[in-house]
C-alpha cells in the first residue's frame, strides 16, 4: 500500500506518507501539494514536512517559518481519540492564506487516517473492529465464530476418489481439515499468530484490503507446491458473489506457529492479503479444490467449500468522518455569509431598480458612497473579500489539472463574491464587481472624492493618450496567466502589480516599496479618477474578456449624446465614454453617474433645452 515503513532493530518504528501519493492533495493553484507525514505505531503523529507546493500565498507574503511552524503543529495529534475531542487542538488555518493552508490541514489528516488505517492502528468504521482486544483460546475463537471449518475424512475421501491411480485407503484421521476467516480482528490475529507477526501480516495490507487465515490438517496440502512455479495458489478460490479471487505469491505470508495453547496439530499456516475487491462485511465462501490422478481418463476433482462471514463480535458500527473543511468554514462563517448575501442581494435590487434611482440624485449619491464604504471597510479589511488575479489564474490551472469545487469553497466570502460577479458579467458587465465589490477600487473613488471636496484640481487624459493607456493593464494580465504555465512563483512575483494584497488584506503593514507602490497609485488617483483601474489592473482587464458575453444593455443613451452633448464623457469615473458618446463595456465600471445626468433635469443639456423649448412653447 502507499507510504513507507520505517524500521530499526528493534522493530517498526513508524510510518511515513506523502499527501500528494495517498490523499492526492491539490492546491488552490491547481498543482501538487506534497506533505510528508510522519506516524508512530501508536497512530500519533510524530511530525510533517512541506516538500513541494505552487500555492500563491506560500509563495510570497507567507514567510517559510510560518509554514514550518503550521505543518509541526500537527504533531502529537491521536488519531485513535474522537477528532470532536482533538480538533481544538489542532493548528488552526493561517489568516490571508485560509485555502492554501486549510488544504495543508486536510491533506495532513487524511494521509495519516489512511496509514494509520491500513496498518490496522486505527478503526476507520469500515466495519471491521481493529482496535479492541481480549485474551481468547483456539476454542474461545471457534465458539465465536471468528474461524470457519472445513473437513474430509479418509474415509470420505476415498469414497470420492474411487477409481483413482492411486487409491485413498479409508482409516482414522483426515483427508484435509481446514479452518480459515479473517485475521484482521485483533483478538483473532493477535490470539493466534502474536504481538508481532499480526503486526507484520496486516501492516502491508492496502487501503480496503483484509487479511485471510487459512489453516490444515491432513493428508492434503491447501498450498502444493504449482505456486512456486506459477505464483498463483491454484487450489484455493476466495468466492464472494460474482468475485472470484485466487491468491497469488505476493499476497501470501507464511506463518510457522499458532500460539494458542489449546490450538490443534496443524500441518500449514498461510495468511493471504485480500484485494479491496472482496468485501470483509459480506459473507464469503474459501473453495479447496482436491484433485487426484485417475487410473484412466482425466484428474478426478472435487471442490469443498468453507462458507465465512464476520461475527457481529468483530463488528463496529460506522464513524463518521472528521467534518470537511470548507463545511467547517461556512459554520464557522456563517455572520459573515449572512452580511454578504444580504449585501448582495441589496446590490442586485440596486441594478434592478436602476432607472427609479437614478433619477434621485441625492439617493443615489447615499447609496453609491455608502456601498462603497461597506465594500472597503466590511468587504475589504473586515472579511478580507478582495479578488485577485492570482485567483483567475489558480481557477484556470485547476480546470486543466483536476477542479475540485471544495478548494474554492474553503472560503465562503471570496466563493460567495466570485459566483455573484460571474452572474453578474452575463447581465451587466464587468463593472457589478470593479465599480461597487472591489474594496481597492472603493478606497480609490472615496479618496478621489474626498480630493474633489478639498477643491483638487482633476486632470483630463487626452482620448487617444487614455485609450492607448489601456494596452498596460491587458499586457499585465495576458503576461500573468502565461507565465503561470513556466513558473508559478514568477507569475506570482508579476501579480505584485496588484496593490490589493498590500492595501487590502494586510492594511499596509508590509515593506516600505509595496507600502509606496500604494501611496503612488493613490495619490494618482488623486488627479485621475480611478487611475488604478484605468490603466494598470489585470483583474479588471481579465474580468472584461468573458464580459463580452454580457446578454442585456442596461444603460439608456440619446441620441444626443456625443453629438450635442459630451457631459457624460467629461464626468465619467473611468472615461468610458468615447467622442461619440458610446459607452465600452470593456471600461465601465457601472456607477451610473451617466444615467443620473441622463436623467437629472437641472444637469443634463439635453431635458434643460427640451425644457426651455416646452416653457416657450407655452
Amino acid at each position: 500500500m502507499p507510504g513507507w515503513t520505517v524500521t530499526t532493530a528493534g522493530g517498526i518504528a513508524g510510518y511515513i506518507g506523502s499527501t500528494w501519493e495517498i490523499a492526492e492533495t491539490v492546491g488552490y493553484s491547481g498543482r501538487p501539494l506534497d506533505v510528508l507525514v510522519a506516524l508512530t505505531p501508536q497512530a500519533i503523529i510524530a511530525g510533517a514536512q512541506l516538500v513541494q507546493h505552487n500555492e500563491p500565498v506560500l509563495t510570497l507574503g507567507i514567510s517559510d517559518e510560518d509554514i514550518a511552524a503550521y505543518v509541526s503543529g500537527f504533531a502529537g495529534h491521536d488519531l485513535r481519540r474522537p477528532f470532536e475531542e482533538t480538533a481544538a487542538d489542532l493548528p488552526q488555518v493561517i489568516s490571508r492564506a485560509t485555502v492554501s493552508t486549510g488544504v495543508i490541514r486536510d491533506g495532513i489528516l487524511r494521509t495519516a487516517r489512511t496509514l494509520a488505517a491500513g496498518r490496522g492502528l486505527i478503526d476507520t468504521g469500515g466495519g471491521i473492529d481493529r482496535l479492541s482486544w481480549q485474551a481468547a483460546g483456539w476454542q474461545d475463537l471457534v465458539q465465536m465464530g471468528a474461524l470457519a471449518e472445513l473437513r474430509l475424512t479418509m474415509v470420505e475421501a476415498a469414497e470420492r476418489f474411487a477409481g483413482a491411480k492411486v487409491p485413498v485407503t479409508p482409516g482414522p484421521g483426515d483427508f484435509v481439515r481446514l479452518w480459515t476467516g479473517l485475521a484482521d480482528p485483533p483478538t483473532v490475529g493477535q490470539n493466534l499468530l502474536g504481538q508481532q507477526e499480526f503486526t507484520a501480516a496486516v501492516g502491508g495490507l492496502e487501503p480496503g484490503g483484509s487479511a485471510l487465515l487459512v489453516i490444515s490438517s491432513g493428508l492434503y496440502s491447501h498450498r502444493g507446491t504449482d505456486w512456486r512455479r506459477s505464483g498463483l495458489f491454484d487450489r484455493l478460490t476466495v468466492v464472494q458473489g460474482e468475485t472470484r479471487y485466487q491468491p497469488g505469491a505476493d499476497s501470501y505470508h507464511m506463518v510457522r506457529k499458532l500460539r494458542p495453547g489449546d490450538a490443534p496439530e496443524v500441518k500449514e499456516i498461510s495468511l493471504f492479503h485480500l484485494p479491496p475487491s472482496i468485501d470483509p462485511l459480506v459473507p464469503f465462501a474459501v473453495e479447496l479444490r482436491a484433485t487426484r490422478p485417475a487410473a484412466t481418463g482425466p484428474d478426478l476433482a472435487l471442490t469443498l467449500s468453507a462458507a465465512y462471514s464476520l461475527p457481529e463480535t468483530f463488528r463496529t458500527a460506522p464513524t463518521p468522518e472528521a467534518e470537511p473543511l470548507w463545511r467547517q468554514a461556512w459554520r464557522q462563517d456563517r455572520g459573515q455569509v449572512i452580511v454578504l448575501a444580504a449585501a448582495l442581494a441589496a446590490l442586485g435590487l440596486v441594478f434592478l431598480a436602476q432607472e427609479w434611482i437614478t433619477r434621485r440624485p441625492a439617493l443615489w449619491r447615499g447609496l453609491r458612497l455608502g456601498f462603497l464604504g461597506f465594500t472597503l471597510v466590511v468587504l475589504g479589511w473586515g472579511f478580507g473579500a478582495q479578488l485577485s488575479v492570482v485567483q483567475v489564474v489558480a481557477f484556470l490551472h485547476s480546470l486543466l489539472n483536476g477542479f475540485r469545487w471544495e478548494t474554492f469553497l474553503i472560503e465562503p466570502a471570496i466563493f460567495m463574491l466570485w459566483a455573484f460577479v460571474a452572474l453578474g458579467l452575463l447581465f451587466w458587465g464587468r463593472g457589478v464587481y470593479c465599480g461597487w465589490l472591489c474594496p481597492f477600487g472603493a478606497l480609490q473613488e472615496l479618496v478621489n472624492a474626498a480630493a474633489v471636496k478639498l477643491g483638487i484640481r482633476q486632470i483630463t487624459v487626452p482620448q487617444a493618450l487614455h485609450e492607448r493607456l489601456w494596452i498596460i493593464k491587458y499586457t499585465a494580465f495576458v503576461a500573468i496567466v502565461a507565465l503561470s504555465f513556466y513558473s508559478m512563483h514568477d507569475a506570482l512575483v508579476l501579480a505584485e502589480v496588484e496593490p490589493f494584497k498590500t492595501a487590502i488584506a494586510l492594511r499596509m503593514l508590509r515593506a516600505w516599496p509595496f507600502v509606496l507602490f500604494v501611496v503612488a497609485l493613490l495619490a494618482a488617483g488623486l488627479f485621475i479618477e480611478r487611475f488604478y483601474c484605468r490603466y494598470l489592473c489585470p483583474l479588471g482587464a481579465g474580468l472584461a474578456i468573458p464580459a463580452k458575453l454580457k446578454i442585456f444593455d442596461w444603460l439608456h443613451r440619446r441620441p444626443q449624446c456625443g453629438r450635442e452633448c459630451r457631459l457624460c464623457e467629461t464626468r465619467c469615473t473611468v472615461g468610458a465614454i468615447d467622442a461619440v458618446g458610446r459607452i465600452n463595456p470593456n471600461e465601465c465600471v457601472l456607477c451610473l453617474r451617466c444615467q443620473v445626468i441622463m436623467n437629472d433635469a437641472a444637469t443634463c443639456p439635453v431635458l434643460k433645452r427640451r425644457a426651455r423649448a416646452e416653457k416657450g412653447t407655452a
